[in-house]
């Protein structure tokens, strides 16, 4: 079984930036990938990146250039760098984890994007 431990969020301005982070409990290094979603009041969750154990990286397109994910083995966490925010990114930041053994979530985080 893996936890995860998303922190970050907050309350930030147009244009502002934020970092969020996920804490695995165990090592990442055998992760299928590690991904983010998205969910605000009654959307369907939305995948916004992910990372692949080989390093692949792939974004939602209304992120692209704008959002970057990376990884720390030896941290064991995945960040997710939000620049250049918009009031439609508001939402609660989940942390996806995959391996052998299952999908993993984590409690989430919440962004609020506005002046």
């Amino acid at each position: 079984q893996v936890q995860l431990v998303e922190s970050g969020g907050g309350l930030v301005q147009p244009g502002g930036s934020l970092r969020l982070s996920c804490a695995a409990s165990g090592s990442i290094f055998n992760m299928n990938h590690m991904a983010w979603y998205r969910q605000t009041p009654g959307k369907v969750r939305e995948w916004v990146a992910i990372i692949t154990s080989g390093g692949t990286i792939n974004y939602v397109d209304s992120v692209k250039g704008r959002f970057i994910i990376s990884r720390d083995f030896a941290e064991n966490t995945v960040y997710l760098q939000m620049n250049t925010l918009k009031p439609d990114d508001t939402a609660v930041y989940y942390c996806q984890a995959q391996n052998e053994g299952g999908t993993y979530w984590g409690q989430g985080t919440q962004v609020i994007v506005s002046s």
